[in-house]
C-alpha cells in the first residue's frame, strides 16, 4: 500500500513539542518531508540539540506514523536551529511572535487596568493575544479579569507536568493569584522570584499568540531583569499620570530597557488618569494631576505618546467587576480610549518589527 503524505502530516500533527505543548506542524518543526515508497523521511528542527526529549520525541514520531502505516521505515533528522556566533539562549515561547512588557515606575498608576485593557483591546482588532501578570507581590488579574478562586489545570507533557492558563473572554491568562490564596502574602527572595517567572514562560502552555503581554511590578528589580533574560521582549510600553513624581520614576523604569545589554525599545508611553470626567459632564476635563507628563516622558524615551487615558469612574467599577472596561458598550470614553491606545500599540510594534532586528535574550555577566 502506498504512503499518502497528507497521512503522514496529519499523524505528526498529533505529536507535541515538549517545550511549547503545541503539536510539530504548527509549529512548523518538521521539514524537508519524503515519502519513497514504504520509506518515509524527514528533518525535525529543534530549538536546541541538547534537549532532553529528543528520544521521546523521536519514538512519538515514529509511533505516529507506525499506527497508520505499520510497514513504513521511519527515518527522523534531528537538526538544531540555527544559531549565532554567540550561541543565544533558545527561544522559550517561539510559538509567541511578540511579548509586550507593559512597565511603571511606580505603583498606583494604573499599570495593570492599561496593561488589560490593552490586551482585549488588541483581541478585538483580531489579534491572538494572552496577558501574564508578572506582579508576584500584587497580582490583580484575578480581580480584574474575575478569576477569583480559579486553579490552572496540569496537564502532563513527556512526563513533566505544564500548567495550561485559564482562559477568560477568549483570551489565556495566567497569574501567581491562581496558586495562591487572595490574602497570602507572597514572601519570596530574588532567587525564587526568578523561578516563578521562568515557570511561567518555561512550564506553561501557551498557545499560538501575535502578542502575550506581560504586566510587570512596578521599578527595576528581579522580575524585569528575569524576564528580559528568559525571553525576547519586543518591546515596553511605559506607564505614567501627568504628575511629575510618577514622571520621575517612569524614566527610571525606561532607562532600564534601554541599559547597552537589555536593549528593548520602548514601544511608546501611555499616559493615565490624564483628566477628570464625570459621568454627568462628559464633555468636562479636570486635570487633577497636572498635564504634559505624558509626552515629556515619550520625548525623554525618543517614541510617541501611545494614549491618554481619562480617570473616569466606570473604568474603575468595571475593573472591579471582572469585566475590563474595553468591553463596556456603556461605556463609550473609556472603550474608545483603550481601543486607540490598542490600535496605536499595533502600530508601533509593526514599525519596530520593521525597522529594527529581533530583540535578544540578554546575557547579564
Amino acid at each position: 500500500m502506498s504512503i499518502d503524505t497528507t497521512k503522514v502530516v496529519k499523524a505528526l500533527a498529533t505529536v507535541k513539542d515538549p517545550q511549547t505543548g503545541q503539536d510539530l506542524i504548527t509549529m512548523n518543526m518538521v521539514r524537508d518531508l519524503q515519502v519513497a515508497e514504504q520509506t518515509v523521511s524527514f528533518t525535525l528542527e529543534l530549538g536546541s540539540l541538547d534537549t532532553k526529549y529528543k528520544s521521546e520525541l523521536n519514538f512519538a514520531c515514529q509511533n505516529a506514523i507506525l499506527a497508520i502505516y505499520p510497514e513504513a521505515q521511519v527515518h527522523v533528522h534531528m537538526v538544531g536551529r540555527a544559531a549565532s556566533g554567540d550561541s543565544a539562549p533558545p527561544n522559550a515561547l517561539p510559538q509567541v511572535k511578540n511579548i509586550i512588557a507593559v512597565a511603571s515606575g511606580k505603583g498606583g498608576v494604573g499599570k495593570s487596568t492599561v496593561a488589560t485593557n490593552l490586551a482585549l483591546g488588541l483581541q478585538a482588532m483580531g489579534a491572538k493575544v494572552g496577558i501574564l501578570d508578572a506582579d508576584l507581590y500584587g497580582p490583580s488579574l484575578p480581580t480584574m479579569l474575575g478569576l477569583q478562586g480559579k486553579r490552572p489545570k496540569i496537564e502532563t507533557v513527556y512526563n513533566q507536568p505544564k500548567m495550561v492558563p485559564l482562559e477568560v473572554y477568549g483570551m489565556p491568562v495566567m497569574s501567581i493569584g491562581f496558586i495562591i490564596e487572595p490574602e497570602q502574602a507572597v514572601v519570596l527572595r530574588g532567587p525564587r522570584l526568578a523561578g516563578i517567572i521562568k515557570q511561567f514562560f518555561n512550564d506553561t502552555l501557551w498557545p499560538a499568540l501575535d502578542y502575550l503581554i506581560v504586566d510587570l511590578p512596578p521599578g527595576t528589580g528581579d522580575i524585569q531583569l528575569t524576564l528580559v533574560q528568559t525571553v525576547p521582549v519586543t518591546g515596553a510600553v511605559i506607564v505614567t499620570t501627568p504628575q511629575e513624581v510618577a514622571v520621575v520614576d517612569a524614566v527610571k523604569a525606561m532607562n532600564m530597557f534601554l541599559l547597552p545589554n537589555v536593549e528593548v525599545p520602548i514601544l511608546g508611553v501611555v499616559e493615565n488618569m490624564s483628566w477628570f470626567t464625570p459621568k454627568e459632564l462628559p464633555d468636562n476635563r479636570y486635570y487633577l494631576f497636572g498635564q504634559g507628563g505624558g509626552k515629556k516622558l515619550a520625548q525623554l524615551a525618543n517614541s510617541v505618546l501611545l494614549g491618554q487615558i481619562p480617570l473616569v469612574q466606570g473604568i474603575r467599577e468595571a475593573g472591579d467587576a471582572g469585566k475590563p472596561a474595553v468591553l463596556m458598550d456603556s461605556d463609550p470614553v473609556s472603550r474608545e480610549a483603550f481601543l486607540a491606545l490598542a490600535q496605536q500599540t499595533a502600530r508601533q510594534v509593526n514599525l519596530r518589527n520593521q525597522s529594527l532586528d529581533p530583540t535578544r535574550i540578554v546575557r547579564m555577566q
